[in-house]
C-alpha cells in the first residue's frame, strides 16, 4: 500500500511539473477558420512592450518544426503563436495536405492565408495588436506569409527563410508588391535558383518598400527551418529587435561605426545585375 501511494505521488508531481512545463513554453490553443478548419497551435504571450511571432511551417512540417527558434524566441521576451497550418500536425479535421490539388489559385495552400486570419483574431483576442505581430514563414509558410502580409499591412514585420517564387502555385511577389512594411529574405547560397528567386523578392521588396526597409540574409548551406536553426536564428532575433539599420552621423565615417548585424546582412538597392535578370517583373 505504501509502495502505492509513493508511485501515485510521484506520477502526480511528474504531471505537475509537466504541465507547468507546458505552460512555460506555450500552451495549446485551437480556433477555425471562416471555412471550417480547426487550427492548432502553441502560444506563448510576450513580455511587456515585446513583439509576438506568426511562425509559419514548411510543407510536409508542422509547429514543432519551430521548437528550438521558439524557445530563443522565448528566451529573449518576444511572444509567439506556432500553426500547424491545414492538413499538417494536428489541423487535419478536413484533411491531409498531401490530398489538396497542387495547382490553383484557390487551392488549399492559397487558403491557408484563412489560417492566418484565424490565427490574427485569436492573437487580437489575447490582447495582441496587429502592429506588434510579425510574421516569420519557412519554405512554404514564407509564401503563406507573404501573401498574408499583403492582407495585414500594420503588422510589424514579414520574414521569409527560403522562399520561392511559386510554391504550389502560392505566390509572393504579387504580395511584395502591395506589403510596404520591414522585410527579411533570407536563403543559403549553395542553392543558385532558390538564391536567385530570393535575390528577386529583395528587390521586389525593395522596389515596394524602399531604402532600409529590406534586410537580405544568406546562409552557407540548408534551407527553410534547417537553414534557421543551423545558421541564422542571431541574425533573426537581432531584425526583430531592430529591424532597420541605424542611420550614420555624417561626421562619423563608416569605418569608425561597427556593423550590429554582421557580415551575413546586405540591405541595399538591387544591382543593375540582378535587375537585368528580372526586368519583366521589376518593371
Amino acid at each position: 500500500m505504501k509502495k502505492k501511494i509513493l508511485l501515485l505521488l510521484s506520477l502526480w508531481i511528474a504531471a505537475a511539473g509537466l504541465f507547468a512545463q507546458t505552460q512555460t513554453d506555450g500552451k495549446p490553443v485551437a480556433f477555425r477558420t471562416q471555412d471550417g478548419w480547426e487550427i492548432n497551435g502553441i502560444f506563448l504571450a510576450p513580455q511587456a512592450g515585446q513583439k509576438t511571432a506568426l511562425l509559419l511551417h514548411d510543407i510536409g512540417k508542422n509547429q514543432e518544426a519551430y521548437a528550438a527558434f521558439s524557445a530563443k524566441l522565448k528566451e529573449a521576451g518576444f511572444g509567439y503563436l506556432a500553426l500547424d497550418l491545414r492538413g499538417h500536425g494536428k489541423s487535419v479535421n478536413k484533411g491531409d495536405y498531401k490530398a489538396f490539388a497542387k495547382e490553383g489559385v484557390d487551392n488549399d495552400y492559397n487558403k491557408m492565408t484563412r489560417d492566418v486570419n484565424a490565427a490574427m483574431d485569436y492573437l487580437k483576442g489575447r490582447g495582441v495588436a496587429e502592429e506588434n505581430v510579425v510574421f516569420i514563414g519557412a519554405g512554404l509558410g514564407a509564401n503563406v506569409a507573404a501573401k498574408s502580409a499583403s492582407l495585414w499591412p500594420g503588422i510589424a514585420g514579414l520574414a521569409m527563410l527560403t522562399p520561392l517564387t511559386n510554391l504550389r502555385d502560392v505566390l509572393p511577389i504579387p504580395a511584395l508588391r502591395v506589403y510596404k512594411g520591414y522585410t527579411f529574405i533570407a536563403c543559403a547560397a549553395d542553392d543558385k535558383k532558390a538564391f536567385l528567386e530570393a535575390s528577386l523578392m529583395r528587390n521586389v521588396a525593395f522596389l515596394s518598400a524602399g531604402e532600409g526597409m529590406v534586410t537580405f540574409a544568406t546562409a552557407y548551406d540548408k534551407e527553410s527551418h534547417e537553414m534557421l536553426d543551423r545558421w541564422l536564428s542571431a541574425e533573426l532575433l537581432q531584425w526583430l529587435k531592430t529591424p532597420q539599420k541605424p542611420e550614420l552621423n555624417p561626421d562619423i565615417s563608416q569605418e569608425e561605426t561597427p556593423d550590429p548585424y554582421g557580415e551575413s546582412y546586405e540591405n541595399v538597392a538591387p544591382s543593375a545585375t540582378e535587375e537585368a535578370l528580372v526586368p519583366s517583373v521589376l518593371e
